[in-house]
């Protein structure tokens, strides 16, 4: 556990943050290895199937996703206040809700699956493999849920190196099962997606053995578990928008997908590999905005407001030199990723011309994503989302339909920037309002400054 209320701000941001990106790479490492494999063992359709699941699963998990978010400032501004009974109470409430949730997100998958790829019109010739990987990815929810939520319960303590090491445990067990299952057993799309199942479920356990055995404030045990409604009304307050923000946004995914199915087999798979790359570039700054959300939970809590403008500044400069390097690997070298994931010739330009229009715009999308850091750690989830529906359905998604009937897929592209333009100019001006520091969750802190 780490107190993120006194101490230099920006060597703690950085301190706290760099845990949870390495962690974070990792996690991205399935997806990435699951590409790169599907890729060149299985061929451009079975990896167009693994894209086209992604949003799908997304849009699902979602609820949950904000619902850990919110629980996860709850339980930050809690241990800033020092009301440790508070945050034992939030922690378990937090697994309840996982549960529970989980078996409903699987149900509705398997139900659905079928319908929602034929909606978004997914090629016939993909549609069969997309519902194999999906299928299995998503009855395995309960680990994935599990893992994720024990990593968010961490990170509000202020402790994001444990969930680090098992996130590279999974990420390991992932690449070796991958491996075994596809180039070995020749279980095709089925074998990536048992393997992923597998390596998040046996990191949850893990995690639940090692928590349970050493940790002062964590106890997970099924039968001790204590449902408080008041913290969950409060952790529904905070995630409900967020959950809302995350289901625009992956709703907004399958839009997209819809417009770049009408393209064809070669420019999903393109979209599907540029995706990958691009959602690898963006991991500093949303962990850096994420890690930044926990300090402002806790010292909104401890009524140290004028830390919380002092780390921003800090999170701004840090975010801000990482995204330009990451711009330049992406614009200049983005041949060679592509060449990484698919031998395909016209998926590889067609996925370099995506990761170099969206890859100059990263600073854009890291300070957007610091300023929405700031406003979900006051708790004041609410404007963040609202900043998601403009920003995507009122900017990126028509600009990208009506500009691709100009010039192409390309112009699908150039609807992403477009949307981070829009997103970071409202985040700034609310920021200057001053309307989030009314958010907080502690009843003790009261601010005026």
């Amino acid at each position: 556990m780490k107190d993120l209320t006194t101490g230099k701000e920006g060597k703690l941001i950085w301190r706290f943050a760099i845990p949870m990106l390495l962690g974070n790479v990792f996690q991205q490492l399935y997806n990435i290895v699951d590409s790169i494999i599907v890729g060149n063992y299985l061929g451009d359709e079975a990896l167009s199937a693994v894209g086209a699941s992604f949003p799908l699963i997304f849009l699902l998990i979602s609820l949950v996703i904000g619902i850990a978010m919110g629980s996860t400032i709850v339980i930050s501004q809690y241990f800033g206040a020092k009301d440790y009974e508070k945050v034992k109470l939030s922690i378990d409430t937090l697994y309840i809700i996982l549960f529970f949730a989980s078996i409903l997100v699987s149900a509705f998958g398997l139900i659905f699956s079928r319908d929602i790829f034929e909606l978004i019109k997914l090629p016939d010739e993909v549609i069969p493999q997309a519902m194999t990987y999906f299928n299995i990815f998503i009855a395995g929810s309960l680990g994935m849920f599990g893992f994720n939520g024990t990593n968010a319960v961490l990170r509000g303590l202020g402790d994001s190196k444990t969930p680090l090491y098992f996130l590279i445990l999974s990420t390991i067990v992932n690449i070796i099962l991958d491996f075994l299952f596809v180039v070995v057993f020749h279980w095709g799309i089925e074998g990536v997606a048992i393997a992923s199942v597998i390596a998040q479920t046996g990191a949850f356990l893990s995690a639940v053995f090692y928590l349970n055995k050493y940790h002062k404030l964590i106890n997970i045990s099924v039968l001790k578990l204590k449902f408080d409604k008041s913290i969950f009304v409060k952790s529904l307050k905070i995630g409900i928008p967020s959950s809302i923000q995350q289901a625009l946004v992956a709703l907004g995914m399958l839009a997209l997908f819809r417009i770049v199915n009408d393209y064809g087999t070669t420019t999903i798979a393109a979209y599907s590999v540029a995706g990958r790359i691009d959602s690898f570039a963006v991991l500093p700054a949303m962990n850096f905005a994420a890690a930044l959300s926990v300090f402002v939970g806790q010292n909104m809590g401890a009524n140290e407001v004028k830390r919380v403008r002092a780390g921003m500044i800090s999170t701004l400069r840090m975010t801000g030199v990482l995204s330009i390097i990451i711009s330049l690997i992406v614009v200049f070298f983005g041949h060679e990723l592509m060449s990484v994931f698919s031998p395909n010739t016209d998926v590889v330009k067609i996925g370099e011309s995506y990761l170099r229009i969206v890859g100059s715009f990263y600073i854009i999308f890291s300070f957007m994503f610091v300023f929405n850091g700031v406003f979900k750690g006051a708790g004041d989830s609410l404007f963040p989302m609202f900043i998601t529906l403009i920003a995507l359905w009122l900017v990126r998604i028509p600009f990208s339909w009506w500009l691709s009937g100009k010039i192409g897929e390309t112009g699908i592209w150039w609807g992403v920037p477009a949307g981070w333009v829009v997103g970071f100019s409202l985040s700034l001006v609310y920021f200057f309002t001053g309307r989030w520091k009314r958010k907080v969750i502690v009843e003790k802190a009261i601010y005026t400054n």
